[in-house]
């Protein structure tokens, strides 16, 4: 796969090679994708002496070729030796000159761009992404060979070339105890969360996450454990206007949740002492401001990324009532679930719905201050489809309309509000409608034991009960004046109920 030129790869080209270049936050990159499972068994094969030259190439000029270390390919391909050290000031192939050649994989010269260090490293970032090709770049010390540029080099895009062909190479599990057997390099990774290059920064939580995730998370977790390195974590997250660095953000601490029980030990009381369901508020208030603002760049994804970790804390043992009692956190979700336009945030729509039935199974209270809003009603019943296929969000939702419901019945005997939430039941019919049609056979199944389908299954029974009432209040107190009857919404209202009552019995 041919890398991308050095001007696609960056707004801004470095000016100087000797200067460094702080990033914007808000700035995007081209730059190599992660490994995916349809990666790791690619058939592309790639001549292993044309990856030996690549390595050599990114050697930093203060560091030299040890003669010891042979490479795979013949007594020919010397690679760096990992006792080198960046004392050593000398370099056979370095950095290169403009305009040198390089062996390609047919064996024959191709002449390199204007910034050799950075085509190559392109190169080895696309290819790392494979498991054949990053164990040999292992082997070959391609670790040292990066260390040693996050050592000596000052320049934004070679750190952030190196962070990511080592984030790719994490991604690859046999592959991850390299990275602690490689002196000095989980440290050096660590340091690179003190930059403020917002490219440097996404692959830098990008392989924390990664660590974070599957065999040797417990050393990540204890490298990260400091006060130093949290506080500027949460400092990060909270001030970046980069929605990628945003989700990376989130990811990383998504990984902390979903991690093992030790490793939230230890990273998860300590964030919570700094101030993280605080920050989480702060930035979700933020993301709301944003798409108030109408702005033009589609924020969906950040904010179900945000609503992710806050959904996920939510249903963490002794820290849930820190996001349960949040009443900022309560009225941001409120006021995603009631925007009018739904189609560009479906999907935090739906996280969001999760979120607000954890909140009322432990704050049950809350209810009581929301079940009079006939918006957040009618929101609901608009979100019904979104959730249908999602058996956790379904179940949320129905849970929180019959918590709604069953106050909404007791206020309607007795104020004059029967109509306006009768209105809002048979506009929206069609949803309840065609929810119970596309669940009847999973709804109905006999001995099915699952919990979420029971908890479903019970709060559904005890929604349409009370619809079904409201409704026949409404049909009673309009027979008083049949002027204002409606055909189509007769038609509306007895097909409702026909529902109701066939999922009742």
């Amino acid at each position: 796969m041919a890398p991308p030129s050095p001007a696609e790869s960056r707004e801004e080209e470095e000016k100087d090679d000797d200067e460094e270049e702080t990033a914007e936050f808000g700035s995007i990159p081209y730059h190599p994708s992660a490994p995916s499972t349809e990666l790791f068994d690619s058939s592309t094969t790639v001549d292993p002496s044309y990856i030996i030259s690549l390595i050599r190439w990114l050697l930093p000029p203060s560091v030299k070729v040890n003669d010891d270390m042979q490479g795979q390919c013949g007594q020919d391909q010397k690679i760096v030796s990992a006792e080198c050290t960046i004392d050593d000031i000398n370099v056979e192939h370095g950095n290169g000159q403009k305009g040198q050649k390089l062996d390609a994989i047919d064996g024959s010269e191709v002449s390199l761009p204007q910034d050799p260090w950075e085509e190559c490293g392109c190169i080895l970032w696309d290819l790392s992404a494979d498991n054949t090709h990053a164990e040999f770049m292992v082997k070959n010390f391609l670790l040292d060979v990066l260390l040693a540029n996050l050592t000596v080099s000052e320049s934004m895009r070679t750190r952030e070339i190196c962070l990511g062909i080592i984030a790719n190479l994490a991604c690859h599990e046999s592959l991850k105890k390299h990275l602690f057997s490689t002196a000095g390099l989980i440290g050096r990774v660590v340091d690179q969360l003190f930059l403020d290059d917002s490219l440097c920064l996404v692959e830098t939580f990008r392989l924390l996450t990664v660590g974070l995730q599957g065999c040797g998370a417990l050393n990540w977790a204890e490298l990260l454990r400091s006060e130093n390195i949290l506080s500027r974590i949460l400092w990060i997250a909270e001030n970046t206007l980069n929605p990628q660095l945003l989700e990376k953000c989130m990811a990383f601490f998504s990984a902390i949740l979903e991690s093992s029980e030790d490793v939230v030990a230890i990273l998860l009381s300590p964030l919570i002492d700094l101030g993280l369901p605080n920050t989480l508020a702060n930035i979700l208030a933020c993301e709301m401001g944003k798409l108030a603002g109408d702005e033009e760049i589609e924020r969906g994804s950040v904010l179900d990324s945000i609503l992710c970790v806050i959904e996920a804390l939510s249903v963490t043992d002794k820290y849930s009532e820190l996001v349960s009692s949040n009443r900022d956190i309560f009225a941001i979700v409120l006021t995603l679930v009631k925007l009018p336009d739904k189609s560009e945030v479906a999907s935090a729509c739906v996280t969001a719905v999760v979120l607000i039935a954890n909140i009322f199974a432990d704050e049950p209270n809350l209810v009581s201050e929301v079940y009079e809003d006939v918006t957040f009603l009618e929101s609901l019943l608009e979100i019904l489809p979104l959730v249908s296929d999602d058996l956790q969000a379904r179940s949320a939702l129905w849970s929180i309309l019959a918590r709604l419901l069953l106050q909404i019945e007791e206020i309607v005997v007795v104020t004059s509000s029967l109509q306006k939430y009768a209105t809002v039941l048979i506009e929206k019919s069609n949803s309840v409608v065609e929810d119970l049609e596309d669940h009847q056979a999973e709804d109905s199944a006999e001995g099915d034991k699952e919990l979420n389908c029971q908890k479903t299954a019970n709060a559904k029974v005890t929604s349409l009960a009370k619809i079904a009432s409201i409704l026949d209040r409404w049909i009673a107190a309009r027979s008083v004046a049949p002027e204002n009857a409606s055909g189509e919404e007769d038609e509306k209202v007895h097909r409702l109920l026909r529902y109701c009552i066939d999922h009742i019995t």
